[in-house]
């Protein structure tokens, strides 16, 4: 074989181990979307709520407790892959809302009726307008509101074991 044969027949394997390499790195890089509404009032939550399961009260950011507001849908994986870290945060002493996200009631329903309610409160947030003033990306999306109603931290994407144990709990347990 000559060498330009090679060089042929290997130089797509290379660009694609290049590629490849690049894309493991920051795929792997664990920085987080920044969000200019940490440290400012949270924004109103919607109104509206699924027929069957409690609204959100309207005066629920504004209490002296700890909340958390998680966005979320029906048909996201990974709003189904961190339900249960969900249910954990509700059975601590915060209130935990949640914000259906560009979904429909029965599909929602559904969800909850399956994998359980861990929601103080549900809104739905049809047409996006409300996650659009939270400054969402996509779901699931969670934010953790303080006592004053300042945001206090955001997190992008599920909520994994690890989030839970390693962010979200030692922020909750220092706020406390």
């Amino acid at each position: 074989m000559n060498k330009r044969f090679l060089i042929i027949a290997f130089f797509p394997i290379i660009i694609f181990l290049v590629l490849g390499s690049v894309l493991m790195v920051g795929l792997s890089r664990n920085d987080d979307l920044p969000s200019n509404l940490v440290g400012k009032l949270a924004p109103p939550l919607p109104k509206e709520f699924i027929t069957g399961f409690d609204p959100i009260p309207q005066k629920a950011l504004v209490e002296p407790k700890i909340k958390i507001i998680n966005f979320w849908a029906s048909w996201c994986a990974p709003c189904r892959a961190e339900h249960p870290n969900i249910e954990k945060l509700a059975q601590l002493d915060l209130k935990v809302y949640g914000v259906n996200l560009k979904d429909n009631a029965e599909s929602a329903t559904k969800f909850l009726t399956n994998l359980g309610n861990p929601y103080n409160g549900i809104g739905t947030d049809e047409n996006g307008k409300i996650a659009i003033d939270w400054g969402v990306y996509g779901v699931p999306e969670t934010f953790i509101v303080g006592t004053t109603g300042k945001i206090i931290y955001r997190h992008p994407g599920p909520i994994t074991k690890q989030i839970l144990t390693e962010k979200i709990m030692p922020m909750i347990t220092e706020l406390e």
